[in-house]
């Protein structure tokens, strides 16, 4: 509270409304954990954030020993697997910005899962037609795409990496051997995770003999998994995609799935990351640098800030009149998100003109700063195809984990890595979870004669919402950011750069202030128990339907500037910051 306290009354800008009582922590109650006050981590050699002790720990020992920032996110991700399944694996996918010191170049890898190459448009249609409920068409082996985060990984590491590829499994092998114990917000997931008991692998795994969930504190185990790592780590990323871990694979995904058409040895085999060309959008000062197609995240972001960037963010402050501007903004980028927006192998996405000047100071005139304008339209863009496509009603499910770092010779990274909803498709294969990520192409591939852009096809890899982002300042990484969240990620990350740019807030306090989310649906959500929610009765005279949630964000954040590193976790989740 002292530490908000102190920000506010520094009076960079006026504050209409600011409930500075126990709210200045923001505490909201979250499955498994809670809210946890912390303070920003500062350091000037190197710094890693991520969402486990555990994996904190692992990336700063690879940082200590001279490794790169790759380097340490091998072993983070790797450990990640290993103390919180439920959000991120090698059984999943991610997306990676590297900033490369030494040659002053960003660079953006795909490493998202792709649909089986016989997959078909009508995946998750009923035979009469109808879209399959989500509950039916996650869990098993039918949601399951090709895992990506060990081809990803791997190219990056034979470009930025250091320290030989097999001691960066170390840490985690041997965790899994001596064991772990349960953490409250794992096994606060393994209570709520619906059919996480279906199959008997994950059933084993997380529940005890008389079939209970395991419990914070148990001492747990998997050797299956430090097995597989070894493998890996000996034999290279091949190991996975060829040979007995791809036939396990395989077959667990066929014995479990409702559905033909599944994954095959050759698709595995075939898995390739890409190396693709990062989306950057101009904003104040700053450069706001992403990932784009597949993933939404970067060109939505990308478009929320700049709508706003035509009003002044900074004079109008922390108050219900900025977060209606922000809601407006968000409706019209999550409009354009909905229409325009796949994966850009396989549809006409026009990534330049979505992000454009001249396009966004258009949208945001249309804003009306009295009074909402209902539900967003997407805007006019000049694509071949778009015409003749139907909006998206995929909203994304919430889960994933994200991890920044920066190592002692400049290099930076914002890494975003999911299985997709919590415990994937609950498929548990030589100790590690599969995706689900399937579930996130349409389910309705076609509405009113129109195609979605984001329907499934062989091949093909499904949107995403991850935004993990880079901003430079003078031509150098200022902020490395990102966050979990399902389709809201966007929401946090967006509000979280405006909280450290405009407000130049601590990344700490930037990270506990209370959220706000349009998706462009029916609610403008605010995150319950927090100060967002005074701004409540404003909003709806406003004309918002307004609701409180719990907008369990996961974000991390490393601020660099004046020779310091800044280090920030959500108080939200269980995640560390350390550094040197």
């Amino acid at each position: 509270m002292k530490r908000a306290a102190r920000l506010w009354r520094a009076g960079a800008f006026s504050i209409a409304v600011f409930v500075a009582s126990a709210q200045a922590q923001d505490p909201q109650p979250e499955s498994g954990s809670g809210w946890e006050d912390k303070q920003s981590v500062k350091a000037s050699r190197f710094m890693v954030a991520a969402a486990n002790p555990h994996a904190v720990r692992a990336g700063r020992d690879v940082l200590k020993r001279g490794g790169t920032a790759l380097d340490a996110a091998v072993a983070v991700q790797m450990m990640l697997n290993l103390v919180e399944p439920q959000s991120s694996g090698i059984g999943g996918g991610a997306f990676l910005l590297y900033w490369e010191a030494a040659t002053e170049s960003l660079y953006t890898i795909d490493g998202r899962e792709t649909a089986p190459a016989s997959a078909t448009p009508g995946r998750f249609l009923e035979p009469d037609g109808s879209k399959m409920k989500f509950s039916k068409a996650v869990v098993g082996g039918q949601s399951v795409g090709v895992p990506g985060t060990l081809r990803l990984l791997e190219a990056a590491h034979k470009r930025f990496g250091k320290v030989p590829w097999a001691q960066l499994f170390e840490p985690a092998v041997t965790l899994a051997e001596t064991g772990f114990h349960v953490s409250p917000r794992l096994a606060g997931s393994i209570a709520k995770a619906r059919q996480l008991d279906k199959f008997s692998a994950a059933r084993s795994y997380f529940f005890n003999s008389n079939g209970e969930p395991l419990r914070a504190g148990h001492l747990l185990k998997n050797p299956a998994f430090a097995a597989t790592l070894r493998t890996i780590a000996v034999q290279g990323a091949d190991a996975f995609y060829s040979g007995d871990i791809a036939r396990d694979i395989v077959a667990a995904v066929g014995e479990t799935s409702i559905l033909a058409n599944n994954i095959t040895a050759s698709d595995l085999g075939n898995y390739r990351a890409k190396f693709r060309p990062p989306v950057c959008v101009d904003y104040r000062r700053y450069e706001v640098c992403g990932m784009g197609p597949p993933t939404s995240g970067g060109l939505t972001v990308g478009q929320i800030l700049g709508m706003l960037a035509n009003h002044d963010v900074r004079a109008i402050g922390w108050n219900a009149e900025f977060v209606h501007l922000y809601a407006e903004a968000a409706k019209r980028a999550y409009a354009d998100r909905a229409l325009y927006m796949a994966d850009s192998d396989f549809v006409d996405v026009p990534t330049q003109a979505i992000v454009a000047p001249d396009y966004l100071k258009s949208r945001g005139q249309q804003i009306d700063r009295g009074r909402s304008t209902g539900k967003s339209e997407p805007g006019d863009l000049p694509a071949k195809e778009t015409r003749h496509w139907a909006p998206s009603e995929n909203p994304g499910r919430p889960g994933t984990s994200h991890l920044v770092i920066r190592d002692g010779d400049g290099n930076a990274l914002s890494m975003t890595t999911t299985i997709e909803s919590g415990f994937g498709s609950r498929v548990m294969v030589r100790g590690f979870l599969l995706n689900n990520e399937l579930t996130d192409f349409d389910r309705q591939p076609e509405k009113n004669g129109r195609f979605v852009a984001n329907r499934a096809e062989g091949g093909k890899r499904p949107r995403s919402s991850m935004a993990p982002t880079i901003v430079l300042k003078d031509g150098a990484p200022y902020l490395l950011i990102g966050s979990p969240g399902g389709s809201r990620i966007i929401n946090y990350v967006a509000k979280s750069i405006v909280a450290i740019l405009d407000w130049e807030m601590d990344p700490q306090d930037a990270l506990e202030t209370g959220h706000f989310a349009h998706r462009n649906g029916k609610t403008l959500d605010l995150e319950q128990r927090t100060s967002a929610t005074a701004f409540a009765e404003m909003l709806e005279e406003k004309g918002h339907t307004v609701k409180a949630r719990n907008l369990n964000s996961g974000l991390h954040a490393i601020v660099i500037k004046d020779g310091l590193l800044i280090g920030a976790a959500d108080p939200r989740r269980e995640g560390i910051v350390l550094g040197e």
